[in-house]
């Protein structure tokens, strides 16, 4: 695969924070299912940072997020990408936040799954957003969950995402 495009983003309207991936590698897309790579720690963190069992139903995994006032997408509706890895990623269009801002008027903090969100996103996104919603939002850099991003521990990353839980809560 060489054009790619995102996922619709996983949320409800009373989402009160954002994490943003760059674009679903090839597993993922392969599965349609966001962060499916059987190695990548996204969905085992959250379920240990929550204190769940681990959840293999992705229907499951999206009602966890729904319980916790997570969101979930991606900073990019396409790109180029030959394989699974950011660094690869050429030819960016961003994904409309504007709009969907509208539809979660609660999220005030983003939290970005890697470096790669973060820079397409402060670069293709944050100077388009309104005033209004950049006063609004608080940026979040997260260690990557993906399993190219060896260099980190598991504990490193769960210290770090642990924040999600401080802005996000049970129904």
């Amino acid at each position: 695969r060489m054009n790619v495009s995102c996922f619709p983003p996983l949320f409800t309207p009373s989402a009160r924070v954002l994490v943003l991936g760059s674009m679903p590698g090839t597993a993922s897309l392969a599965a349609n299912q966001y962060y499916a790579h059987g190695r990548n720690i996204f969905w085992p963190l959250l379920c240990d940072i929550y204190g769940v069992p681990p959840i293999l139903s992705y229907t499951d995994k999206i009602a966890l997020l729904a319980t916790h006032h997570i969101a979930v997408w991606d900073v990019l509706a396409q790109c180029h990408r030959p394989g699974s890895l950011d660094t690869d990623i050429t030819k960016e269009e961003p994904n409309n936040f504007e709009e969907f801002f509208r539809r979660c008027p609660d999220i005030q903090h983003i939290f970005f799954n890697g470096k790669k969100a973060e820079t397409s996103f402060r670069k293709f996104v944050w100077p388009i957003l309104s005033s209004d919603l950049q006063a609004r939002l608080t940026l979040h850099l997260l260690p990557s969950t993906s399993p190219a991003n060896a260099g980190v521990t598991y504990a490193e990353k769960r210290q770090a995402w642990q924040a999600l839980s401080r802005f996000s809560a049970p129904n």
